[in-house]
């Protein structure tokens, strides 16, 4: 996954500020991201509709970070 499909996973949950995907010192993705809105409660819909849920075969971990 890139940044940009983690945006479109969250935006119908509000209006993205920012996408990242962490990666490893190869360049793959590390199997984490961070997701920035522009409101919080959009953040709070996000956490509630997306914990939890399968995706690609794994299950998303998704908690506020402050």
């Amino acid at each position: 996954m890139v940044w940009g499909e983690l945006k479109d996973l969250f935006r119908d949950f509000g209006d993205v500020t920012r996408a990242d995907i962490a990666n490893d010192k190869s360049g793959r993705s590390a199997g984490w991201g961070v997701v920035e809105f522009a409101q919080a409660d959009s953040a709070g819909r996000a956490i509630e509709a997306m914990n939890g849920r399968p995706f690609e075969g794994r299950t998303l971990g998704v908690r506020l970070y402050t």
